[in-house]
């Protein structure tokens, strides 16, 4: 059983699953498949070739699939996948790749997109990822499972976040948030220790919290150079998978790392 409000535009090769709700004055283009038990509530767009999977729900305004803003676009049949049980707020917008980045952008499931979040092309968003209001990434981000990302936030293109990370609001970041972490809001912010009230939310161990305690002080505290920081971690952590991510998340770095932010109180 559908239900599509007569002033909805459903194109003609559009995929429609089943108990599916297509609200007043949206359009839907002829490449997208939209998964069953999905809601669109009024005046959602959705086009290109676009990908949706199941109890998937569009508040007003959602833009999904439309062209990337990227002057190197050509018009290359590039795609958006998007996952299940997820909400994008009103004014949301998500755009196809690019030639350039793999033609393909990419949500998992269950996250939480709120009002006037901008994905670009070619981001790849994980699973339970929250984006709070006015959250912008630029084109080619990765954002890890469980990562929360503060309002009025903007990411530079190739920057990855990091698995259960947390950043403050209106924060400018151009490095890598290591997994894990809690980063203060602003621009140019430092990392202010591990996120352990979301570390516990998850359910992490307190052994494993010791860990990334440690690994945290070893690697992203300190001026000592990268490569050192590295080789001691690699001697003094043991290899329980939670170090070993963080490290390894570390090691992968391109643009630099977000760390530490020094206070009076460090040593």
């Amino acid at each position: 059983m559908r239900m599509i409000h007569p002033t909805a535009v459903i194109a003609d090769g559009a995929n429609i699953g089943e108990n599916v709700k297509i609200g007043p004055y949206c359009v839907i283009g002829e490449h997208v498949s939209l998964g069953d038990d999905s809601e669109l509530m009024s005046h959602v767009v959705i086009g290109g070739r676009t990908s949706i999977g199941k109890g998937n729900r569009f508040f007003p305004f959602a833009a999904i699939g439309m062209e990337p803003q990227d002057l190197k676009f050509h018009g290359e049949p590039s795609t958006v996948q998007i996952g299940d049980n997820n909400t994008f707020r009103e004014n949301v917008t998500v755009n196809c790749g690019t030639e350039g980045g793999g033609m393909n952008t990419s949500l998992g499931n269950n996250n939480l997109l709120m009002a006037y979040v901008h994905i670009a092309h070619d981001c790849h968003v994980g699973n339970e990822v929250v984006m709070a209001n006015c959250a912008t990434l630029a084109g080619h981000i990765t954002i890890n499972d469980g990562a929360i990302i503060g309002g009025m936030s903007a990411i530079h293109q190739f920057v990855r976040i990091g698995r259960f990370s947390m950043i403050g609001g209106m924060s400018g970041i151009t490095k890598d948030i290591p997994p894990f972490c809690l980063t203060a809001g602003g621009y140019r912010p430092g990392l202010v220790g591990l996120n352990i009230v979301g570390l516990k939310r998850r359910k992490f161990s307190l052994e494993d919290i010791a860990r990334l305690k440690k690994a945290y002080r070893i690697l992203l505290q300190g001026t000592d150079k990268m490569a050192d920081k590295i080789s001691r971690a690699e001697q003094e952590l043991d290899d329980a998978p939670v170090t070993r991510e963080l490290l390894d998340f570390v090691r992968q770095a391109e643009r630099g790392l977000v760390m530490h932010r020094r206070d009076d109180n460090d040593e």
